[in-house]
């Protein structure tokens, strides 16, 4: 890595994220900010958040698929059991989908007859609203190379603190899946073009690859996968106090 800047940040990112995963979740837990505080814009009408979670696909987009498992029904059961944790953790957050429909019929102001394009957009204008500190997209990979297997994690290549955000997610869910994974720069993907916030898509494995598959759709290996995502989050969110403005 050239920029030192960031190397001497993600060796701290290490470190908090290893003491994240070390000591239960009360001891780190901060008071919960009460729903009428005001959001990063200074309006206390608006809802806030520190992390948006995004429950990718949903209702009739189903996403990737092996069989009769679908992509967005193992998003949906992670980002509610993430949720949890954050809680648990007492970080404020929200979760853009908490039932199997599509975001493209909450989406009411946007335009344009493509679905997918009112879905994506209503992802985006969440942010705008929340103004987060981390955007956390869960997704499931598929290949046609069955071999393929582990999480991966995507950043805004042009975003310094997506990448650390990045780095430590990856870093949790290789420990957590045994895996030795880098991040990928995700340069074509609307959110991470679009959300000015540091903002990571996560593929928490392949559909295609048996293990993964088996782990991605077993109760307590989600649990396991979230309790990851969870930990990170909060070493991400103690390390982001410290990061100047990007």
């Amino acid at each position: 890595m050239k920029n030192p800047f960031l190397r001497s940040f993600l060796g701290i990112a290490v470190i908090l994220i290893a003491f994240a995963s070390s000591v239960p979740s009360e001891a780190l837990a901060t008071p919960a900010p009460e729903h009428s505080l005001p959001s990063s814009s200074g309006d206390p009408l608006l809802p806030s958040a520190e992390v948006l979670l995004d429950a990718g696909h949903g209702g009739i987009d189903g996403g990737t698929f092996e069989g009769t498992i679908l992509e967005k029904d193992i998003n949906l059961q992670v980002a509610l059991l993430l949720r949890k944790e954050l809680k648990a953790r007492k970080i404020d957050c929200v979760l853009n989908r908490v039932g199997d429909y599509a975001l493209s019929e909450e989406n009411r102001w946007q335009r344009t007859r493509s679905r997918h394009l009112r879905d994506l957009g209503q992802r985006y204008g969440l942010t705008s609203v929340l103004e987060p500190s981390a955007v956390v997209s869960l997704h499931v990979n598929w290949a046609r190379r069955p071999s393929r297997k582990g999480p991966i994690v995507l950043y805004q290549p042009n975003n310094p603190k997506s990448l650390i955000l990045a780095r430590v997610l990856q870093e949790s869910l290789n420990r957590s899946a045994g895996t030795h994974l880098a991040p990928f720069p995700g340069k074509t993907y609307y959110l991470l073009k679009r959300i000015n916030a540091p903002t990571v898509i996560v593929e928490m494995g392949f559909l295609s690859n048996p293990s993964d598959r088996a782990r991605l759709t077993d109760p307590a290996e989600q649990k396991k996968i979230a309790e990851a995502l969870a930990s990170a989050i909060s070493g991400y969110l103690l390390l982001e106090r410290c990061l100047p403005d990007s």
